[in-house]
């Protein structure tokens, strides 16, 4: 009898690119992927916070390096990627939220939220994917998404709807490439604790209510998004794509 093998895991040869990089999620993701093998290449607009994780990633024992740059500048990016050797993993963090209600909402801060959460992507990953295609590479994207891709909340529709617009790409691209051996997947937190979230979680009425809302009873920390990253990457997820990865303490599943 022929008995199956648990798939590995590991990412040892692999090369990843990382947006947004220096903080959070994105810190979590370089770490987790850098611990499970790969070479990870590091992007963001902060020099201090990526020369602290390559630091710390070096330190120990791991492969990792870094650009400053602003995904949302497609020339810097297509300069920077079209000297790079190719990626075999994507993760597609970089992402900024400004909560307001419809009415209110500015011109200004809706092309800036569109731009960085769904223009960037997408320009971003047509370079990563061209060279995929060019090498032939059995890659894996991960782009990271949100719970509010899949439901709404007040004082966010346009965070919702730069949200929602990615997780179409990701199934429309998963779709078209999948024929070519390459994945596209999205993970969707919940509330996680960062820089990014810091300043609405002040708000204590407003942390009740976010709480109020996960079953868990909880908000979610970086390491609990950790292990996604790797398995999405990974050959574990070898038959995945075009799905969504949703991390949230059960807030849409009511």
């Amino acid at each position: 009898m022929n008995f199956p093998t648990t798939p590995s895991f590991r990412l040892d040869n692999k090369r990843s690119l990382v947006t947004g990089a220096g903080k959070g999620i994105g810190l979590g993701a370089s770490i987790a992927l850098a611990e499970a093998g790969s070479e990870v290449v590091m992007v963001s607009r902060t020099k201090k916070d990526l020369d602290s994780l390559q630091n710390y990633i070096s330190e120990k024992g791991h492969k990792a390096y870094y650009k400053v740059l602003d995904v949302s500048n497609i020339k810097d990016i297509e300069s920077f990627l079209n000297d790079e050797s190719p990626f075999d993993i994507l993760v597609n963090n970089a992402g900024s939220n400004e909560p307001s209600e419809f009415i209110s909402f500015k011109s200004k801060s809706l092309d800036h939220i569109m731009s960085l959460n769904v223009k960037s992507v997408f320009q971003l990953t047509k370079i990563v994917v061209r060279k995929m295609l060019k090498n032939g590479l059995n890659g894996s994207i991960i782009n990271v998404s949100s719970q509010m891709g899949h439901v709404g909340a007040q004082g966010r529709t346009i965070y919702c709807s730069s949200k929602f617009a990615l997780e179409g790409l990701t199934k429309s691209l998963a779709i078209e490439l999948a024929p070519k051996g390459i994945r596209v997947n999205s993970i969707c937190p919940t509330f996680i604790e960062t820089s990014l979230t810091k300043p609405f979680l002040k708000n204590k009425e407003f942390k009740k209510e976010v709480i109020s809302k996960i079953p868990l009873g909880r908000l979610g920390q970086v390491e609990e998004l950790m292990g996604s990253f790797v398995f999405l990457a990974s050959e574990a997820s070898s038959l995945i794509t075009g799905t969504s990865l949703i991390i949230d303490g059960g807030w849409t599943a009511q």
